[in-house]
């Protein structure tokens, strides 16, 4: 199972939101931006995996086509844990988090496909089969600041199926529109992205306890800071989400340990793939945390979550971003129906990515 060609592919895909929608360093957001990684064994089996490239596409890109594929092609793929911290090793140099580990995450992706192909199994039930029968997703809004926006996209994404909704509002008006239109009893999860100060922070957890959130995401800068997170939930008793800035298992045995979350929040594409996430899985049932994956994808890093959620005991719900995309990989394969995912049982990640679209909305970097 020897490595022939590692190869980065990277993908452009419009997008509406139907309003106007904020996303990263706060300018319009338009487009999903891929990375797929396409690894191929001697024998021509092709596994495909998934590097988080929202906003950074070029320098992932770059990051699997000149630091990854040089030292991978040629090493054998049977091992992927022992790989996968050879690598970490080499390239450690470059930091053990963002550009590095999202290139990294891709060719981890792309390996466990792999290994579920040649042995003819789901990943699923490499892992030891699945724990549930389908998923339950929640719709994750885009940040609107406009509470009339904000209950309208929540009532749509209710009537869509989803009994979850997540908003990416920092203001006490977006929140209560959004708890107006959903009525009581229907969670509601605020994913604030890093905004405040530790004292900030406790302001407006107070502030928005009324609203009976089912989880606060990410209230801090910075989100390491896990002491000031675990006085947050103690002095607020307001639960909290955090982990999808988080790289390696060793960022998030610190979060658990220092009672930081209630819901811990590794992305796969993000966190140094499926070996990481798996070790990430184990800590947090060890600490008597919840895991709640960050997935707001629609690649073979969506699958991977699927297929990880499906096979872990302690793991909770599936993130959909709540967007209508021009393509998708998959067409409507992943798309949930009445608010849940049904998990592929092909081998590997389950499904294949279309050509077409790889081809159609491909982009140079």
């Amino acid at each position: 199972m020897k490595i022939a060609n590692v190869r980065p592919l990277s993908l452009r895909i419009p997008f509406q939101t139907g309003g106007k929608a904020w996303g990263v360093s706060g300018q319009d957001w338009n487009f999903l931006d891929f990375v797929l990684v396409r690894v191929e064994l001697e024998d021509g089996t092709v596994g495909w995996g998934d590097a988080f490239g929202y906003n950074c596409r070029a320098a992932v890109h770059a990051a699997v086509k000149d630091m990854i594929a040089p030292v991978v092609v040629g090493r054998d793929a049977s091992d992927i844990s022992a790989l996968m911290l050879d690598m970490q090793h080499k390239l450690h140099l470059f930091g053990r988090y963002g550009i590095t580990l999202f290139a990294l995450s891709g060719l981890d992706i792309a390996l466990w496909d792999l290994a579920g192909k040649v042995a003819g199994q789901s990943l699923c039930h490499l892992f030891g089969g699945r724990k549930r029968d389908d998923i339950i997703g929640y719709s994750s809004l885009f940040n609107y600041s406009d509470p009339e926006l904000v209950a309208a996209k929540t009532k749509q994404s209710l009537d869509d199926g989803f009994d979850y909704v997540k908003l990416h509002e920092t203001g006490v008006k977006e929140v209560s529109a959004a708890r107006d239109a959903a009525g009581d009893g229907v969670p509601i999860m605020v994913d604030a992205n890093c905004p405040w100060t530790p004292e900030e922070a406790k302001r407006m957890a107070l502030a928005l306890k009324p609203f009976d959130l089912y989880w606060l995401e990410e209230p801090i800068f910075p989100p390491e800071d896990y002491r000031a997170l675990a006085r947050l939930r103690v002095e607020t008793g307001v639960a909290l989400a955090s982990g999808e800035n988080a790289c390696t298992a060793f960022q998030f045995r610190d979060m658990i340990s220092a009672g930081a979350v209630d819901y811990v929040q590794p992305s796969v594409t993000k966190v140094g793939g499926i070996t990481e996430f798996r070790k990430v899985a184990a800590l947090a049932e060890a600490g008597g945390v919840t895991l709640m994956p960050h997935a707001p994808y629609f690649g073979p890093g969506f699958l991977a979550t699927l297929s990880l959620i499906a096979s872990t005991p302690n793991s909770g719900l599936a993130e959909w971003l709540y967007l209508d995309r021009e393509a998708c990989l998959y067409g409507n394969a992943i798309t949930p129906k009445n608010g849940k995912f049904s998990i592929p049982d092909g081998p590997g990640l389950g499904l294949e990515p279309n050509p077409d679209v790889i081809k159609d909305y491909g982009v140079t970097d």
